[in-house]
């Protein structure tokens, strides 16, 4: 029995030039701008424009690629000696696209397809799992492969939550500490059509508190923010910027909405909002890893995989 498991992704740019490439697929993805074509491609092109540079010169304060390309490489190495399948990866808005490597897996008796979002949300699970079928169907393959929507809720995950929350805190005392999860921001229409993303994120925080009570970790307050808005329309509230006036004493942000560092997390929440925090006179701001190739991670998505098959 041959098995491939594929973890799937966003994505992000491999190197300035897919900067563009990014923007423009994320962009014109129905999920993500849910106006019909050609309106759709009409506001990506026109966000595209309008970004292009700004997120060119982010990037390359980032080292000229998103801290994603490294870190699932990584965890594709590390999770090849762990499982008994082999695993690949692909992203839905930068190579490899779910059209690079399904030539691969047509040979496969099974093909486990493992989000790399927690939390079920239209914009990014169904988004990247409907491309996915979509693509291997035109090989015949798609009764082969087996989804999960969603595992924020699953123990060893929440583990690798306040390991990391830890890892922050560096052997100082979290009472010392105001401690925020960040999400990514979604925007309340698409939460209004019953997405379910923003009661994933709450479900998520409640589970990693347990985590925290059940190590005896302390916090002065733990909030929930959302971060990474775009454009006129109300999206989830508190936003980051404004939970970031809230805070009184030294602050801890985890990245609740990723399991893999990437712009959003090393770009947006270190630089960002940590200039955003200076200026406000926060004296200890700190941004917490994503799981990135955790112990714990890795044999998350183990325990995932087994209980698919």
């Amino acid at each position: 029995m041959k098995r491939a498991v594929v973890l799937m992704n966003m994505g992000g740019p491999n190197n300035l030039n897919e900067v563009k490439v990014f923007l423009k697929n994320m962009f014109n993805d129905k999920y993500i701008i849910g106006a019909p074509q050609p309106i759709r491609a009409m506001i990506g092109s026109l966000i595209v424009f309008k970004r292009l540079e700004i997120a060119k010169q982010n990037y390359k304060e980032l080292g000229g690629m998103s801290p994603i390309v490294g870190h699932t490489k990584r965890l594709v190495r590390r999770l090849n000696k762990q499982l008994d399948a082999d695993v690949f990866y692909e992203m839905r808005y930068t190579p490899p696209f779910a059209s690079d490597i399904m030539p691969k897996l047509k040979n496969y008796d099974e093909i486990y397809a493992i989000p790399m979002y927690p939390h079920y949300s239209s914009t990014t699970t169904k988004s990247s799992i409907e491309d996915f079928i979509k693509v291997a169907k035109k090989y015949n393959i798609d009764k082969k492969i087996k989804t999960i929507d969603s595992y924020y809720d699953n123990p060893l995950y929440n583990k690798v939550i306040v390991e990391r929350i830890k890892e922050a805190l560096n052997g100082e005392d979290s009472k010392d500490f105001e401690l925020v999860f960040s999400a990514h921001g979604l925007t309340q229409r698409t939460i209004n059509k019953g997405d379910l993303y923003q009661k994933h994120i709450l479900a998520n925080v409640e589970c990693a508190k347990k985590e925290l009570e059940e190590q005896n970790i302390s916090f002065k307050k733990i909030h929930v923010a959302y971060q990474s808005r775009l454009g006129p329309m109300e999206w989830l509230r508190p936003y980051m910027e404004d939970k970031l006036k809230e805070i009184k004493s030294k602050v801890i942000i985890y990245p609740i909405s990723f399991t893999v560092d990437n712009s959003e997390t090393q770009g947006e929440l270190v630089l960002e909002y940590g200039e955003v925090a200076h200026e406000l006179g926060i004296k200890d701001y700190r941004v917490a890893k994503a799981p990135n190739h955790h112990p714990y991670f890795m044999d998350a998505i183990k325990g995932i995989y087994e209980s698919m098959k």
